[in-house]
């Protein structure tokens, strides 16, 4: 057994040619901590038992690779093989390139973000979206905060603490995280009132639930889940009249929120913010970095009486964007005055729409120049399948792709998995049927340089 006292010492380590070139590379207090990483980690294996090698390439070696995932970036750019187009644990909505000069001019100097140019005095941040989301919508008024839970909770806050929030019981959602319909209610101050029962709710649950500590009637998007069978909703044209006829207001939380009618491309089942408004909904909460294509923001749009005490409200400070937040929402909402430019570039919206053909067109480009580089052995063929929309969009839709069906002689396709999820520019694909499989439907035009150097690099790890 290999004693203790054989664990090579910090200064004799600093003194390997690899150390040393790390030193001149990175901060001297990494290089130690690393350094320091490996010897207790030896230190713990020995104590073990376990077989351990104590000789300087093998430590190098693992100096090396704990150096090199301490110094990468946490969040970092991946290669989005999984098929689901809105992925949260991925950073849900990729933003358009069409956007980076916004958000350069607003993230590497001063900028207008509270400073009205035409006056020379304080000016409001959100006065940089609101008129593009009035225009885009047709709402009265528009607020942006951090997200829409933080939309959903401004809003029962500032309008219904106190007083009773009706909703469907088959609309208390969990989503996630854990986060639950419910509990935003009770943390917003108001009283939940559950109307109905969970699969079936009628309009005389409504009507017989409504009273004098009645707040506003909430309509809540089922986002990640669907009912079917022996169901039925309320929807939100039938629930406008009954808001109106009590005084109450309607809030309807349209979870992915889409500016665009996206029914001609095979994907329905989603009304726009615009067909909420135009049917008499008082508010609409949504997210900036769903089916809009965004970065994340809680946006709320609708009548200008129900937005003003939301102005007022003393937690919109708590929840207000910052700066980038803005500039990238704006750039954004910029691109939807003109339908065909952001098909072609919010990346959200090209996913979901581009065609299968075209998707086939670039997997055969994609082999041809693969199969000249990997070697015997590996196996790259091209399946049809199905991505999804994700981000609580449409949860029944199946969008017919074009899958890369991966296999190597001796790699099972875990091991596959594994090593390009580790790889430098990681690629997240997913495995079925004991296949490994990369959908290309979310791969990235831009990230298919990267999709191959990757490929190639995993024909040399066997």
């Amino acid at each position: 057994m290999t004693s203790l006292s054989a664990i090579p010492k910090v200064d004799r380590m600093l003194a390997w040619p690899t150390v040393a070139a790390a030193l001149a590379a990175h901060p001297r207090s990494l290089v130690l901590a690393v350094i320091r990483s490996v010897l207790n980690e030896s230190r713990t294996l020995l104590l073990r038992g376990e077989p351990l090698s104590l000789q300087e390439p093998d430590l190098s070696q693992r100096f090396l690779a704990i150096l090199a995932v301490r110094a990468a970036p946490s969040l970092r750019r991946v290669v989005n093989g999984t098929g689901i187009i809105i992925h949260t644990n991925l950073g849900r909505a990729p933003l358009s390139r069409a956007v980076a000069s916004h958000l350069d001019g607003a993230a590497y100097g001063y900028s207008t973000l509270e400073y009205d140019l035409a006056t020379g005095e304080r000016g409001n941040r959100l006065d940089h979206v609101a008129p593009l989301l009035r225009e885009l919508t047709g709402a009265e008024g528009a607020l942006v905060v951090n997200n829409n839970a933080a939309a959903l909770l401004l809003c029962l806050t500032a309008l219904c603490s106190g007083r009773e929030g009706l909703v469907s019981r088959g609309e208390l959602v969990e989503i996630g995280g854990e986060f639950r319909i419910p509990d935003i209610i009770r943390q917003g101050g108001a009283v939940l009132r559950e109307v109905g029962s969970t699969n079936r709710t009628h309009l005389r649950d409504y009507q017989e639930a409504i009273g004098p500590e009645s707040g506003l009637l909430l309509k809540v998007h089922q986002s990640n889940f669907a009912q079917v069978g022996f169901t039925a909703q309320v929807s939100a044209e039938r629930l406008v009249p009954l808001g109106r006829e009590h005084s109450l207001p309607l809030l309807v939380d349209a979870g992915s929120g889409s500016l665009m009618d996206l029914t001609r491309f095979g994907i329905a089942g989603e009304p726009t913010v615009g067909e909420y408004l135009r049917a008499g909904v008082d508010l609409v909460t949504f997210s900036g970095d769903k089916l809009l294509g965004g970065p994340q923001a809680g946006i709320i749009v609708g009548r200008e009486e129900y937005l003003a005490p939301l102005r007022r409200h003393p937690l919109l400070r708590a929840l207000r964007p910052d700066k980038l937040t803005l500039a990238a929402l704006e750039g954004t909402l910029r691109l939807y005055r003109d339908e065909g430019e952001a098909l072609a570039e919010i990346p959200v919206l090209r996913m979901l729409t581009v065609s299968v053909a075209e998707l086939r067109t670039r997997g055969r480009k994609l082999l041809r120049r693969l199969r000249n580089y990997l070697p015997s052995g590996f196996s790259l063929q091209l399946t049809d399948g199905v991505s999804q929309p994700g981000g609580g969009s449409c949860p029944l839709l199946s969008i017919p792709t074009i899958l890369l069906f991966l296999s190597c002689d001796g790699l099972s396709p875990r091991k596959m998995e594994d090593r390009l999820r580790n790889a430098p520019v990681p690629v997240i694909g997913r495995i079925s049927g004991g296949r490994f499989l990369l959908d290309l439907r979310t791969v990235l035009e831009e990230d298919e340089p990267h999709l191959v150097a990757m490929l190639r690099t995993l024909g040399t790890l066997q």
